[in-house]
């Protein structure tokens, strides 16, 4: 049972799914909320929305802390770099609010083309002013998106259905996409000269801030309409004000702000803008999500899956099928971690015939693998990369063609100033990991449990020694896998047993005549 820190208010759809997991959820009071960094200590988990700031020093005062969750998509308010040095998953819930962030762009941006909103003011003010609100239709109107991820091509689909022509920017645009979704790409300067409407789709980093900036507000059509339902600091705001004073920019639909609330609302009390406080993903349906998806990622993530939509795995999650391949990679990682004498300074990784998607998550598995056994739990998905390069361990990738063998193969290669240490193995039925071979020894093992891993000289009566001597000292064999290598007078025992060998045991195992080396591996459960 892990401990769940809840610290802003949660849907209580995603609050019931973290209690039913059979975890400890603690709801914190305001009182309690001054209290975070002495709170945090006993906690696994963390669950913020955007009230709470999950500092560098916050992260750091959890000492148990695996996961942090933020409902919702944005992690601004998560020190994301330092999660990333202690090995805390940053999870959030990147597709709940889509359609509520889409449609509310559309509601923004009739609002501003009809004059919605003044219109509305006025006559509620006791007035009938139809010539005055004079608008504008969408049909044929050029609509530059900002931003072409899911949110802005959820807009992209339905603008169609309004017969506008779209144009599309994004640092990362995939040219095959931009057909896909019927759109014509354009560099930013190229966009916001030919757009007629704006809408900005991006999310908040060192790149994007001041995106439109007052140079950039400047190149926009004059006439055009802007629409910003992403992050308020991706806007210059003083700059944006200026040019609807100007009339440069005809009109503005605003949901976001660099400073929320506000401290100047001159912005938002222009009477060319509509503004909303923050509502993009203010609608029942999506609390409902953004709850049950955090929670439902915090405790997937609790319990060890890599199915997560983490914002700082150094990998794109594969689905639950990955998993499999990733645990063949770990235990490949952990075994020859056990096996290599002296410290490790490269690791290779080979893949034969394995889907790509999987190589870079497996790459990692294989380094967590590693470090394991050095580091501990210390030592994730998180941060194995960066542990490894801390300490000087080069990590290659490499593919192979071989295909003599067996179909999806991966081999490790680890190796240290002391010698190296190669092991290969694949997954049977497509859900068993099996270890096919270490170094030039074709062997075909489970590697789970507790392992003893004997090199001998090929000479009879080496088994009945191990046997004796293990059972002498309470310790049962489950399983024993013999391989001699070819052309040579030297054999290997791969022995899984029901009890972990001691040190006074293994030390008896090395001392027989006929054993040359000997090594204990526990690379648990499967």
């Amino acid at each position: 049972m892990y401990r769940i820190l809840v610290t802003d208010p949660l849907e209580p759809t995603g609050l019931a799914m973290l209690r039913e997991s059979g975890h400890d959820v603690k709801e914190v009071t305001a009182e309690e909320k001054q209290r975070l960094p002495e709170l945090i200590a006993d906690y696994d988990a963390l669950v913020v929305r955007s009230g709470t700031q999950v500092t560098a020093e916050l992260l750091r005062a959890g000492a148990n802390l695996r996961v942090v969750g933020r409902a919702g998509i944005g992690v601004d308010n998560v020190d994301v770099e330092t999660a990333t040095e202690l090995g805390i998953l940053v999870v959030n819930a990147p597709t709940a609010n889509q359609l509520s962030a889409t449609e509310h762009t559309f509601a923004l941006m009739l609002a501003v083309a009809r004059n919605v909103a003044i219109a509305d003011a006025d006559i509620k003010a006791g007035n009938w002013n139809r010539k005055k609100f004079v608008g504008a239709e969408l049909q044929g109107k050029k609509l530059g998106v900002i931003g072409f991820g899911r949110i802005g091509r959820q807009v992209a689909r339905r603008a169609r259905a309004f017969e506008m022509q779209i144009l599309a920017y994004d640092p990362f645009l995939d040219a095959d996409m931009v057909r896909k979704e019927n759109a014509e790409a354009r560099t930013l300067d190229a966009l916001l000269q030919e757009a007629d409407i704006l809408t900005l789709h991006v999310p908040l980093t060192d790149d994007t801030r001041m995106l439109l900036d007052a140079e950039r507000i400047g190149k926009i059509k004059p006439g055009a309409l802007l629409v910003n339902c992403a992050r308020g600091g991706v806007v210059d705001e003083e700059a944006l004000l200026q040019a609807l004073e100007e009339g440069r920019v005809a009109g503005a639909g605003i949901d976001v702000f660099a400073k929320e609330p506000p401290t100047d609302y001159a912005l938002a009390r222009h009477p060319r803008v509509v503004a909303t406080p923050h509502l993009g993903a203010q609608t029942r349906e999506a609390q409902v999500r953004i709850s049950t998806e955090t929670a439902r990622m915090v405790v997937r993530a609790l319990e060890g899956s890599l199915a997560v939509t983490a914002v700082n795995l150094p990998f794109r999650p594969a689905g639950n099928s990955s998993e499999p391949y990733l645990r063949l990679a770990e235990k490949l990682g952990q075994l020859a971690s056990a096996l290599l004498v002296g410290a490790p300074d490269r690791l290779t990784v080979t893949f034969n015939a394995i889907e790509d998607a999987l190589l870079d998550s497996m790459k990692v598995a294989a380094v967590r693998g590693v470090l394991s056994r050095y580091l501990g739990v210390a030592v994730n998905y998180v941060n194995a990369e960066r542990s490894a390069d801390d300490r000087g361990i080069e990590v290659i990738q490499a593919k192979s063609g071989d295909t003599t063998t067996y179909p999806n193969l991966v081999s490790l290669e680890l190796a240290g100033d002391e010698g190296a240490v190669c092991i290969v193995g694949t997954l049977f039925f497509g859900r068993e990991p099996r270890v096919v071979k270490i170094d030039d020894y074709q062997v075909s093992f489970l590697p789970k449990a507790h392992l003893l891993v004997v090199r001998n000289d090929d000479v009879p009566g080496v088994v009945g020694q191990l046997g004796t001597l293990l059972g002498n000292a309470g310790i049962n064999i489950a399983e024993i896998h013999l391989a001699r290598r070819a052309e040579s007078d030297q054999a290997m025992a791969v022995i899984r047993v029901d009890q972990e060998p001691t040190a006074e045991m293994l030390t008896k195992v090395r001392q027989l005549a006929s054993v040359r080396t000997a090594s204990a591996v526990d690379v648990g459960v499967i």
